[in-house]
C-alpha cells in the first residue's frame, strides 16, 4: 500500500464520518425546530365568587395550536364536536344560560391564548350551583390538535369528577 492509497482511504474515512455527524445534527436541529413551536394546551376549571367563573382553554405552549377535531359529551352521552349546536344542547338544561366560545372550522390557537370555553360573569356558588356541577361533574371535553408542523396529534382532555 503506497502513502498516497493510505491518505486516500483516511479521506474516505474522514467524509464518511463528516456526513454521519452531519446527518445526526441535522435530524437533532429538526427534532429542536419541532419542540420550539410546540403547543401546549390545557383546560381548566375557575370558580372564584364574583369573578368570571367556568371551563378555561389556554395556550401555554411556544407556537400555535392547530385544533384538528374536538367532542363533547355531557352525562356519558357523545354530542359530537365542541360547536355552536353541541353547546346549546347543554346549555339548554340550564336555568341560567352560560356564555360560550365554540372551536367551529378548526381554529389556530395563538400562544398566550387564554378564554373561558363555558363561563357565567360574576360568579355566584348558590345562584350558579347547576353551572358548577356541569363543569365538575357532568361535562367532558376533548380537543385534539397539531402544532404549525402538523400530524402529532397531542390530546387535552376535561375529564367529569365522579360526585361525592
Amino acid at each position: 500500500m503506497t502513502a498516497s492509497t493510505v491518505i486516500a482511504v483516511c479521506a474516505v474515512v474522514i467524509a464518511g464520518a463528516s456526513l454521519v455527524v452531519s446527518v445526526y445534527e441535522a435530524r437533532a436541529m429538526r427534532k429542536h425546530n419541532r419542540y420550539s413551536v410546540r403547543p401546549l394546551l390545557e383546560l381548566s376549571m375557575s370558580f372564584k365568587a364574583g369573578d368570571t367563573a367556568g371551563l378555561i382553554l389556554g395556550n401555554y405552549g411556544l407556537g400555535p395550536a392547530a385544533v384538528t377535531t374536538s367532542s363533547l359529551s355531557f352525562d356519558g352521552k357523545l354530542l359530537g364536536e365542541f360547536n355552536e349546536s353541541g353547546v346549546n344542547e347543554v346549555r339548554a338544561v340550564l336555568s341560567v344560560r352560560p356564555s360560550a366560545v365554540t372551536l367551529g372550522g378548526h381554529p389556530f390557537l395563538d400562544t398566550g391564548y387564554k378564554r373561558f370555553l363555558l363561563s357565567v360573569q360574576p360568579y355566584d356558588p348558590d345562584q350558579h350551583r347547576e353551572f358548577y356541577e356541569l363543569i365538575r361533574h357532568r361535562l367532558r371535553v376533548e380537543i385534539q390538535y397539531d402544532s404549525i408542523y402538523g400530524g402529532e396529534r397531542f390530546k387535552v382532555v376535561h375529564s367529569p369528577d365522579p360526585l361525592s
